[in-house]
């Protein structure tokens, strides 16, 4: 099995997706073991279907406890347990459709994908087509 070194979060709503890229910030109950330095690739549902629409670097993992006040309440409504900040998040304004992508193959749809475990191979893999997109459509 190969190391995970990042993993997929399908972002549910477009305020969410807004969220990750304004403020370079995502809240998650997802039980990971999430890293300074992994590499997170942002998927959302598109007009093409689900879709790569950025990805990011972790530069701080924060729990629950180490929260504003704020930020806590914002977390209880939804049962957010943990924050990673990015110290820099990337957003593609050509998605990149999950069909074009290895992950096509694994037949993974929907919540499934979210917290998907990911190697170095995978995510470069990824990245590279979706840049390769950004430059064929601008």
């Amino acid at each position: 099995m190969p190391k995970t070194e990042g993993y997929i979060l399908r972002i549910a709503t477009k305020e969410w997706v807004k969220q990750v890229f304004d403020m370079a910030i995502y809240y998650t109950s997802a039980r990971r073991k999430w890293k300074v330095g992994q590499t997170i690739i942002f998927v959302h549902k598109t007009n093409v279907g689900d879709a790569v629409v950025g990805y990011g670097k972790i530069g701080n993992v924060y729990s629950f406890d180490e929260l504003s006040e704020e930020e806590k309440r914002y977390c209880e409504r939804h049962d957010w347990k943990k924050a990673l900040e990015f110290t820099y998040v990337v957003n593609f304004g050509n998605p990149l459709p999950l069909r074009n992508t290895f992950l096509k193959e694994l037949k993974l749809r929907g919540k499934t994908l979210h917290s998907f475990p990911l190697s170095k191979e995978q995510i470069d893999s990824i990245i590279s087509k979706a840049e390769k997109m950004q430059k064929t459509k601008a």
